[in-house]
């Protein structure tokens, strides 16, 4: 199956427990490869989305390392508020080439940050891509960084755009 994508999100998301609730998974590169088997495509960036989405963390194993454990609760949905903290946890700065925006990141954030900002749903804000401390923020067609700034500003309580 390959590199053939195949279900829906819920399907997926439904995948991803059952994975990790068979036995050991002790990295997201691990899970890529079992969800690849099961024909299921999903990137770095989508993957720590669904981790998060579903409330799944890391527990210490006995024999030493970390693997992944499906909580004994369905986690909460997260709020606003805890999109709002992520983001400002590991924001550093805004700059514009273009339409095109950068936000620099503390070094392994980018990933949180980008996530929290595609979930509060900024309608001017078509989507991210994250790196380690760096995400492209890509605005819908016809955004001026200046209303891109602005939107942010509703969202995010205290935003600045260059620190």
């Amino acid at each position: 199956m390959g590199s053939r994508r195949r279900g829906t999100k819920t399907e997926r998301l439904t995948a991803i427990r059952r994975i990790i609730s068979r036995g050991s998974v002790d990295s997201q590169e691990t899970l890529i490869a079992l969800l690849g088997k099961e024909g299921f495509a999903a990137t770095q960036a989508t993957l720590s989305r669904d981790l998060k989405r579903l409330g799944i963390g890391k527990a210490p194993r006995p024999e030493g390392g970390y693997t992944y454990v499906v909580s004994p609760e369905e986690a909460p949905p997260p709020t606003d508020k805890i999109y709002v903290q992520d983001f400002t946890r590991g924001f550093l700065s805004l700059q514009f080439s273009g339409p095109l925006g950068l936000i620099r990141t503390l070094p392994g954030h980018a990933n949180s940050v980008a996530a929290a900002l595609d979930h509060m749903r900024v309608p001017e804000v078509l989507g991210t891509i994250a790196g380690d401390d760096t995400i492209l923020v890509v605005p819908r067609n016809g955004i001026s960084p200046a209303r891109m700034v602005k939107a942010m500003k509703a969202r995010i309580p205290g935003f600045q755009e260059g620190q």
